[in-house]
């Protein structure tokens, strides 16, 4: 990595950690822990000087690319309904051809309602896409983080029931560290894997 572009990532990850407050968040599954955590200090810095968090980034933006990362609910509803279950096995073909990734759930709610029982929304609609994950396959120690961003991060900024504010998004967080192929420096690898769709056969 050159120097300028580690430079700008420590320069863009210190703004981001100044205007940050955790205290909204909700998290789980060693959310708030060094030695985890989407968005750790302590995680970032690794990364950066271990050379990992370009692929990383370069990764997300290819998941984002390849399969869905987003699905909706209901008002005042954690239920999955048929679409959001179909976008999902695609998320869970897409995670386990990629065995050496980490990702992570963030659940969200509209405005409607007070700020704390949206983040407990929030974090009960994350829980129910790592529950749907992990029945099709993915290891729960995978998803690593589990967070709560309530209502703070609408991507309609309305006071009404804006469906497209009642969402989970599951994103890449990082990698398992003690897997072989992370142990050996082979991040390009991993970027580069082919990802082939019909991997699984369909369910049901």
């Amino acid at each position: 990595m050159s120097i300028s572009r580690r430079a700008l990532m420590l320069g863009i990850a210190s703004a981001g950690f100044s205007g940050c407050s955790y205290t909204n968040f909700n998290g789980e599954l060693g959310a708030r822990l060094d030695e985890g955590g989407f968005g750790n200090p302590t995680r970032h810095n690794m990364l950066v000087h271990t050379g990992q968090l370009p692929y990383i980034e370069d990764l997300g933006e290819r998941f984002a690319r390849e399969v869905p990362t987003t699905v909706n609910f209901e008002f005042d509803s954690t239920r999955l309904d048929q679409r959001a279950q179909i976008l999902l096995m695609r998320q869970a073909r897409w995670i386990r051809q990629f065995p050496e990734v980490r990702f992570s759930v963030y659940g969200h709610a509209d405005l409607t309602g007070s700020e704390s029982y949206n983040r407990s929304l929030g974090l009960r609609r994350a829980r129910a896409v790592v529950n749907f994950l992990v029945r099709q396959g993915v290891s729960r120690s995978r998803l690593e983080a589990l967070e709560s961003l309530g209502e703070s991060q609408p991507v309609v900024q309305t006071e009404d029931r804006e469906p497209q504010n009642r969402r989970a998004e599951t994103r890449v967080s990082g990698f398992l560290q003690d897997h072989p192929t992370v142990m050996n420096g082979q991040y390009a690898y991993i970027l580069h894997r082919n990802y082939v769709e019909s991997d699984a056969p369909e369910e049901g």
